[in-house]
């Protein structure tokens, strides 16, 4: 007689997931230094949750009409980062899936403290070298105009690694794929919650 059919082996990581993604009961807010990987993390973690997916930087040039370097040359860090942190309130009030922040985002007291209270704080960390490899594919980062980019992000890590590290979940991004990186945030959420 033969033995009874098992379950496809694919069947049990997609029931897993699925019910670490029924426990989650607000948005995954991801923090950490521009170049880490949040907006394509983000993508890949809200696709395997089967949440939506919102890009707060993208939002806030929506909202202003005006792009980022633009705002900071217009206005000022002070005035981007009053517009981000009333963008980021009103993204985690909506409630969705999974939120990407700009890297500076998380430093402000009263961004941190509605994360930290209304969200999943999820800080994604990587290698300077990662960073400054990454950050040069693209000239629309306002905070590396204005010196050597791998001074600045080392003196950037420096200064917001303390409030990166009030996220209850930490893991770092390597240069391996970003589902990867999405895989270690959903395996650190089911065992935070």
């Amino acid at each position: 007689m033969s033995a009874a059919p098992s379950s496809p082996p694919a069947s049990a990581p997609g029931r897993a997931l699925a019910e670490v993604a029924a426990r989650i009961d607000r948005p995954v807010v991801l923090v950490g230094l521009m170049g880490v990987g949040k907006s394509t993390v983000g993508r890949k973690l809200a696709g395997l949750l089967g949440r939506d997916f919102v890009d707060a930087d993208e939002a806030i040039v929506e909202a202003a009409r005006r792009s980022i370097p633009e705002i900071f040359e217009t206005f000022g860090e002070a005035h981007f980062r009053d517009g981000e942190r009333r963008v980021i309130a009103r993204l985690i009030e909506e409630r969705h899936g999974v939120i990407a922040t700009g890297g500076g985002a998380f430093v402000d007291p009263a961004t941190r403290a509605l994360v930290l209270e209304k969200g999943i704080a999820v800080w994604i960390d990587c290698a300077i070298d990662t960073l400054v490899e990454r950050t040069s594919r693209r000239a629309t980062r306002p905070l590396l105009r204005d010196g050597n980019p791998r001074e600045i992000l080392t003196r950037l890590a420096a200064e917001r690694a303390p409030f990166y590290a009030e996220a209850p979940i930490h893991v770092t991004s390597d240069t391996g794929p970003h589902a990867e990186t999405a895989r270690a945030i959903i395996k650190a959420i089911d065992a935070w919650l």
